[in-house]
């Protein structure tokens, strides 16, 4: 009995560092984890099936895990790392991918997600993308920048990157698709 009055505090202390860890590691990315909205992870579903065959797919910034979720639901044959750096974010999305996969096991669903995701603590900049066939990306203009130099160095010929929003300064993209979501959403495509 002694312990239940310290509950409520101990959710409320939690909670202020689940807070306090995002609103910082924000502050040093220059940018938030951000849902991607389901008609923009439509088209960016679209673009990683025309990928031939099996993949591996890289989601650079993968915040909470619901683009990567469903490029592994939806693409048959492609395995996907998202790479995060934000802790809570992070657990978040490897809670969501670990119950998904005992759901469809569970379910019997004919196409396990069984060892296709995986959600891993680093950092962008420095990972490697030298055995991707495709990178998706929703960061903001200064990562793109920081970014683009190392895929032109990294990626193997025919690698492809998605890109949501924001363009790779200095390419050009192999086609521009405009979502018809409310912000009218640009989803960038090339290939290297």
């Amino acid at each position: 009995m002694f312990i239940i009055p310290f509950i409520p505090w101990l959710i409320a202390v939690l909670t202020l560092i689940a807070v306090l860890s995002i609103v910082l590691i924000s502050w040093r990315n220059g940018i938030s984890p951000m849902p991607t909205s389901r008609l923009v992870r439509r088209v960016v579903i679209q673009e990683v099936n025309r990928i031939p065959g099996y993949g591996d797919v890289i989601e650079a910034g993968s915040g909470w895990g619901t683009l990567g979720l469903d490029v592994v639901r939806y693409c048959p044959g492609k395995r996907l790392t998202g790479i995060e750096n934000s802790l809570l974010p992070l657990w978040v999305s490897q809670g969501i991918a670990y119950l998904s996969v005992r759901f469809r096991e569970a379910k019997g669903q004919q196409q396990s997600m069984k060892g296709r995701l995986r959600f891993i603590r680093g950092n962008i900049y420095n990972s490697s993308y030298e055995h991707a066939d495709c990178v998706i990306c929703y960061l903001f203009p200064g990562a793109m920048n920081r970014l683009s130099d190392k895929f032109t160095r990294e990626l193997p010929p025919g690698a492809r990157v998605i890109s949501v929003c924001f363009a790779l300064p200095g390419k050009v993209p192999l086609r521009t698709i405009t979502c018809t979501d409310a912000l009218r959403t640009k989803v960038y495509v090339y290939v290297f």
